[in-house]
């Protein structure tokens, strides 16, 4: 069971930390692409929020796949 909840805590931290990562370089790019070509700010905002929303299924994944292996279903 001690294996159990390390390999959980594990796998939810490195989905949050990969999720960190990913929303700190796209809001960087975001932001440097809004500096270069301001007249595109509204095609990057969607296209921002589209990759956000992708970025930010990592962790809802991770902490589903390590509440699943906490409780040994998987």
């Amino acid at each position: 069971m001690d294996l159990n909840i390390l390999s959980a805590a594990i796998m939810i931290a490195f989905a949050s930390f990969g999720a960190a990562i990913g929303n700190s370089n796209l809001f960087a790019k975001y932001m440097e692409g809004i500096a270069r070509q301001p007249e595109a700010q509204g095609k990057l905002f969607g296209q921002a929020m589209i990759l956000f929303g992708l970025i930010e299924a990592l962790p809802i994944i991770g902490i589903a796949m390590g509440i699943l292996l906490l409780f040994n279903v998987i």
